[in-house]
């Protein structure tokens, strides 16, 4: 790959998507499980407890590797790996595997599994999934259902925001379930994610950026950001951000212009720094063209958002620590808007 890394989807990066993804959802092990033993009996494996989410080291990363899968056979439903895709879905989406997920979340001691990453991005797969022709969506949807009453059940008692660039962090996970609520009509439930996202957020600024830390995949600062520009109207947003990133066009604070270095791929913490640099690049490319385009601000923001992609597009393969995840981060970073 050059050394500008190419924005756009092209059918070759898809199919290389696809071909990592496909890789891994169906790979039980190593697993990395998010499984609390209330007793002898529950000492069982990831297909055991998941007969969809077994795979990809942890469940959080099997859901968004289907993501991967369904956004590009969506976007390029010619490529190779199309009829493999459609197979796993047909194999995967059945009423009895969806039900023996759902059932695993009524276990009293699931209460906060999975919260909220995996919500978030279970929701974004059921949105995805409702773009295709095809019964997957419909069979998925009792799944789906019973993470957005998750939201509505906790959102409410969730006095503060979870500042964090790993995975307990609220703004990503509203992002993600804001495509949902969107899909679904859910008026309401998006209400209650602006409505949340306010309370938390809508005072802070003149952000100061104290990142990365050594194992963020995502950028505290710049996701609170990117979660208020899904969830507020336009004129709202606007000031909001000139307050919360009011030197964005100085390049400042420079800690958030700079791609981070991971220095040992192979570690699967320091690993989450390309992760850093894609959901970054996400980010910025969609703060970007938020902007007018006369903004100062503008090139700038997309200049650090190309530096981004260029730092980390050409690691989502290599070792199994990145690339069980890192192409759903790479898409998230080409799909703007």
């Amino acid at each position: 790959m050059s050394s500008r890394s190419d924005s756009r989807l092209t059918p070759e990066l898809a199919s290389q998507f696809a071909r990592l993804a496909l890789g891994h959802v169906g790979r039980e092990y190593p697993n990395k499980m998010d499984h609390v033993l209330a007793g002898p009996d529950d000492v069982r494996g990831p297909r055991d407890l998941h007969p969809i989410y077994f795979g990809s080291f942890d469940w959080h990363s099997c859901v968004h590797g289907y993501w991967t899968l369904a956004t590009v056979l969506r976007l390029h439903p010619d490529i190779p790996e199309a009829p493999a895709i459609r197979a796993l879905f047909d194999d995967a989406f059945t009423a009895r595997k969806v039900a023996a997920e759902a059932a695993y979340l009524a276990r009293p001691s699931s209460r906060g599994f999975e919260r909220p990453y995996g919500w978030g991005w279970l929701l974004k797969l059921q949105a995805e999934l409702m773009a295709h022709d095809a019964p997957w969506a419909a069979t998925h949807r009792p799944l789906a259902e019973a993470f957005a009453q998750r939201f509505r059940d906790f959102l409410p008692i969730a006095t503060y925001p979870i500042r964090t660039g790993v995975h307990s962090s609220t703004s990503f996970a509203l992002a993600l379930a804001a495509d949902y609520a969107r899909a679904t009509n859910d008026d309401a439930l998006l209400a209650l994610f602006a409505d949340k996202a306010r309370a938390w957020h809508l005072g802070d600024r003149d952000a100061q950026a104290w990142e990365p830390s050594g194992d963020d995949f995502l950028s505290p600062t710049l996701m609170t950001a990117e979660c208020l520009r899904r969830l507020l109207p336009a004129g709202e947003f606007a000031p909001w951000l000139a307050a919360y990133l009011p030197r964005a066009a100085q390049g400042q604070p420079a800690s958030l212009f700079i791609p981070a270095a991971p220095s040992d791929r192979t570690d699967g913490k320091i690993a989450h720094l390309d992760g850093l640099n894609l959901s970054r690049a996400w980010c910025w490319r969609n703060l970007a063209v938020s902007l007018p385009a006369e903004h100062p601000a503008r090139p700038v923001i997309a200049e650090a958002a190309q530096a981004h992609l260029d730092a980390s597009l050409p690691h989502v393969a290599g070792d199994y620590m990145g690339e069980h995840w890192l192409a759903s981060f790479a898409l998230l970073a080409l799909l703007v808007g």
